[in-house]
């Protein structure tokens, strides 16, 4: 096939999709180019329908390749190993929009595959994926009923941008991917600080008129390359059976299916559907299967039909009505911080862990960010449906909740500079009947509030529903299980009293029109409002207090370059000061220093010595320092470790004296007063000036030296015979000395004790 490339722009920005030169064996392939970012998309089909299965197997899987942006995998075997967390949430992204839109029935393995082979940290690979996929299988003869088109919208400076690059979007108060038709929008995900609903509706509108334009790009591609599409035929029932079906369930469909309880329903129902197939299957002993799916489509039917022409759900609620709403905090003594909500029958228990900052994330992707410091995780037993089957690792749903949760609470976390912790939430589903991600939101903004984590503002989450019929529909608050399953739309919203801070929408219609996505917002904001109502009932703020058993966390800040005298070689200094205070110290480059521990003292032993290796000589300030040596001209004093400075004799006291060792001896302590680092770095103090000062100050001096032998010391001094007094070398006292007497031994001792102390460190 020879190679064809259709280029147009999105926002301004060329974007290329080349067919014919790549992947020639999958159904259809598409290399997809946005500046330097390059994903390759395939889809691919099985020649043959599943048997016996009643879904649509579509599989999406979302590549990372570390060398697209010049990394080599940190795994032990040094290649990429098992999908990121956010490989798995871009699948989940390119999987949403299209399922869909493939006819019901249809039951051949369909394979999408976006493998980046190029990312310039400017535009997003996982936006392009979804296009790349879009025009691969709308080329193909797979029967996909697209094509979709997807953008990114941003918010900065109080403007909408279609596409925005990735540094932009770290200041963007919005972040959020839109996928839709050209008719209609279909998917949305979206993380925010606060916006209003009327910026996300308006951000909708300007994102669906770029996605026509993706829409038409692809139909003109397909006109070029584009295969026959299979054909394929959606099953048709026996209309006498339809019928039967009819007129079994019509007198009793009603009791079974409406009622509070789910499990209590859930088994009526499926008595029911037990009942129908043992009255029916005489007339056709071959169609069990077909009985059940009739069953399934009337319930289905039915419910939605009481929900457009009555207003009544299957639990007796109104269209905008809550389930009961319980709120506990606290409810786990030795974590850090929990949180229980319960909303009917669907309950979440979230626990947050306080860590320090060497706890954080590490990442290993294609995105700019390296740690994280905040991460959400998600958790559904089987005893939370009342299924008994094995627990495995995390799911792509999991993974899916977990992140949707995670992006709801990041606009209100603090800060490292105001909160230098890692935080970890764990979200345990403990009983499920529908927006279990929106319970764990609250769960999660309870916990953080039990543990004293200063969030801005409280964070809450409902999930909204609809059911389309005969060109009518309804918008339902607070989906249960049932009406996420029987209805046409799961849209998640979370936010705070003032905006939205996360989005996720799911259809399996064709499509919304602005107005239904304007309506469910505006219920949904109400609904949230109420929610957050009730949370602050148990807990309006923060405590102010943390668990006894939380760590502390206490950050100083030392000089970059001390940062080696807190290591020392090869970690010996640090791995001391932890091994003897049992607080844990992390250092970052800015000359950050964290000390954690849950026991006060420990944490001042080890901020006490730390600050003893980093502090530097303040000149003007007074210290308390040790006689370490004695010199003619004065005394050495070690005023911080490692660090001393020359009193020099006629700075010792306010008289003069002839021997130091009239006023000092090595080992006292005096008080000092830092005077001048010279040019040449050298510290000069003086004993006098301090002491001055205190006393003007009122405060009272407190020297460990002995002033009473000081005092016999300086009577008893020899004279000579001239009468004059005389210092301990016989000389008279006053007598000026050499030059080199005075300053050059004190030069040349104080060059012969940096270059030790250089050495030494």
């Amino acid at each position: 096939m020879a190679e064809v490339t259709k280029t147009f722009e999105v926002a301004g920005r060329p974007v290329s999709f080349t067919v014919g030169s790549v992947a020639e064996q999958a159904n259809g392939a598409v290399w997809a180019r946005m500046q330097d970012t390059i994903v390759l998309c395939t889809a691919t089909m099985s020649k043959e329908p599943r048997e016996g299965i009643d879904f649509f197997p579509l599989t999406c899987d979302y590549e990372e390749k570390l060398y697209a942006a010049g990394k080599i995998p940190g795994a032990f075997l040094r290649r990429e190993g098992r999908p990121s967390e956010q490989a798995i949430l871009n699948s989940r992204l390119i999987d949403r929009p299209i399922r869909p839109l493939f006819p019901e029935g249809f039951r051949n393995d369909v394979q999408i595959v976006a493998t980046v082979l190029s990312v310039d940290q400017e535009m997003d690979p996982a936006v392009l994926a979804i296009n790349g996929a879009s025009a691969a299988l709308h080329i193909s003869d797979v029967p996909f009923q697209g094509p979709i088109g997807a953008v990114r919208m941003g918010y900065l400076d109080g403007q909408l941008k279609v596409n925005p690059t990735l540094p932009e979007l770290e200041r963007s108060d919005l972040d959020l991917v839109v996928a839709g038709t050209q008719d209609a929008i279909i998917m949305v995900e979206a993380g925010a600080r606060g916006v209003s609903e009327q910026v996300v509706v308006d951000a909708l509108e300007m994102a669906h008129q770029e996605i026509r334009g993706i829409c038409r790009a692809i139909e003109e591609l397909r006109a070029e390359v584009g295969r026959p599409k299979i054909e394929f035929t959606p099953p048709e029932y026996d209309p006498e059976m339809v019928q039967a079906v009819h007129e079994y369930l019509a007198p009793r469909l009603d009791e079974a299916v409406y009622g509070p309880d789910k499990a209590e329903r859930e088994s009526r129902v499926e008595t029911l559907r037990k009942e129908c197939r043992t009255a029916l299957v005489e007339r056709w002993p071959d169609a069990a299967e077909v009985l059940d799916k009739l069953f399934d489509k009337k319930l289905k039917d039915r419910v939605r039909q009481r929900v457009i022409e009555e207003g009544i759900r299957v639990d007796g609620r109104g269209l905008e009505d809550i389930r009961p709403l319980e709120v506990k905090v606290g409810v786990l003594p030795r974590t850090h911080g929990s949180g229980m909500f319960r909303r009917g029958q669907t309950q979440a228990l979230t626990i947050l862990t306080l860590g320090t900052i060497a706890d954080a994330q590490k990442l290993d992707g294609l995105g700019l960010e390296e740690y994280k410091r905040y991460m959400h995780h998600y958790n559904m037993p089987p005893f939370s449906t009342g299924e008994a089957k094995p627990l495995r690792s995390p799911g792509r749903r999991e993974i899916g909740h977990g992140a949707l949760a995670e992006r709801a609470l990041l606009p209100v976390i603090p800060g490292q500079e105001e909160w230098p912790y890692t935080m970890r939430l764990v979200s345990e589903i403990l009983s499920s009947n529908g927006s279990t991600s929106m319970a764990s939101v609250c769960g999660s903004t309870l916990a953080l509030m039990d543990a004293g984590v200063p969030i801005s503002q409280p964070v809450a989450g409902i999930a909204m529903g609809l059911v389309t019929r005969e060109g009518r529909y309804a918008i339902l608050t607070d989906i249960q299980g049932v009406e996420d399953a029987l209805g046409d739309m799961d849209f998640k919203v979370a936010g705070t009293a003032s905006g939205i801070t996360a989005l996720q929408m799911d259809i399996k219609i064709k499509g919304l029109s602005r107005e239904m996505m304007a309506q469910a917002l505006e219920q949904a904001r109400r609904a949230r409002l109420v929610v957050l109502r009730a949370m602050l009932d148990v807990i309006p703020e923060p405590r102010k207090e943390m668990s006894k058993y939380s760590p502390r966390i206490t950050t100083i800040q030392i000089n970059p370059d001390r940062i080696r005298d807190v290591i020392g070689p090869g970690g010996k200094v640090i791995r001391k000061i932890v091994e003897e205070t049992g607080a844990q110290i992390d250092v970052e480059d800015d000359g950050r220093v964290f000390v954690t521990s849950s026991d006060q003292e420990s944490a001042r032993k080890a901020i006490d010595w730390i600050r003893s290796l980093t502090d530097e000589v303040e000149v003007g300030r007074i210290y308390r320092g040790k006689v370490v040596r004695i010199m003619p001209f004065g005394a050495f004093v070690e005023v911080l470790p490692n660090q001393d400075g020359l009193v020099h004799i006629s700075r010792l006291t306010d008289h003069r004296v002839d021997r130091v060792e009239e006023v000092v001896n090595i080992g006292d302590e005096i008080m000092v007063k830092a005077i001048e680092i010279d040019s040449q770095g050298r510290l000069n103090l003086s004993r006098q000036e301090a002491l001055e000062e205190l006393a003007a100050r009122g405060q009272p001096v407190d020297e460990k030296i002995n002033m009473d032998a000081v005092a016999a010391a300086l009577a008893a001094a020899p004279s000579g015979p001239d009468g004059r007094e005389r210092d301990g070398r016989g000389r008279p006292r006053g007598e000026r000395r050499g030059y080199g007497e005075r300053h050059g031994d004190h030069r040349g001792e104080r060059r012969g004790e940096r270059s030790r102390s250089r050495s030494e460190r």
